[in-house]
């Protein structure tokens, strides 16, 4: 299905211009941030800066900024203290759409949230109205192009781990776990040299809405246009597909 393939909308951004890794560098280091403040700087006993780095690699980011970021976190000079939040609202025909946030500001980002939502034509809704539409899992994807391991080794590799689904698509792997076995499992797959193209705790759809109009398309554009472009925006998680032809 066109429209919710992650390791599509992965690839695109990792192929975009500076400023748009630009986002995504801003984005890994508020979360960077946050990891030291709740569990210190040394990753070794710090599984979510495990994690957040890990992330930070496989976007390209260079260690020395790895390190800043740390080094600025742990030592409070300079350093800005996040919130995190999370807004949940509606697309084009009902489209579900859940936004997590990391703020010095939330009434600067809830404006600017609602403000990307009204321009497209969607509504916030209250806590809670789309999130049951989700499952949170974990979720690892594998670029196969990348990957030399046979798929069935993979998906052994994987399932012992501590996995709970491993699936198979046209350009990449991806792997499901429970949140509390994330970490275990993607660091299992590095020990073994696997490269990952994307790993971090998802909002997985249960069920997809079909987009078929050129206005709704227009709308949830929009939407998730001005949503990337905010800095305060950590993820976006939606549950539209694009009619195919």
């Amino acid at each position: 299905m066109s429209g919710h393939s992650k390791f599509s909308n992965i690839k695109h951004k990792k192929e975009k211009n500076d400023a748009a890794k630009g986002k995504i560098f801003t984005v890994i280091g508020r979360e960077i941030a946050v990891a030291v403040k709740e569990g210190g700087p040394d990753p070794n006993n710090n599984t979510k800066l495990r994690d957040v780095i890990a992330k930070a690699k496989s976007n390209n980011m260079p260690n020395d900024t790895i390190e800043r970021g740390i080094k600025k976190a742990a030592g409070d000079i300079g350093s800005v203290n996040y919130e995190s939040c999370t807004y949940e609202g509606y697309g084009p025909s009902g489209t579900a759409i859940i936004v997590k946030c990391l703020t010095d500001n939330k009434n600067r980002t809830a404006a600017n949230v609602r403000n990307a939502f009204t321009k497209g034509h969607g509504s916030i809704g209250t806590q809670g109205c789309v999130s049951f539409m989700f499952d949170e899992k974990g979720q690892i994807l594998i670029d196969k192009e990348k990957c030399d391991m046979d798929a069935d080794d993979l998906m052994m590799l994987a399932l012992d781990a501590g996995a709970e689904d491993f699936s198979e698509e046209d350009d990449s792997f991806e792997i499901l776990t429970e949140p509390n076995d994330f970490s275990a499992v993607r660091e299992a797959l590095e020990k073994e040299g696997i490269e990952i193209a994307d790993a971090s705790v998802s909002m997985i759809p249960q069920n997809y809405v079909t987009l078929k109009t050129e206005e709704e398309l227009w709308d949830i554009n929009k939407i998730l246009e001005l949503l990337d472009a905010e800095d305060d925006v950590q993820e976006v998680f939606y549950n539209y597909v694009v009619e195919e032809e």
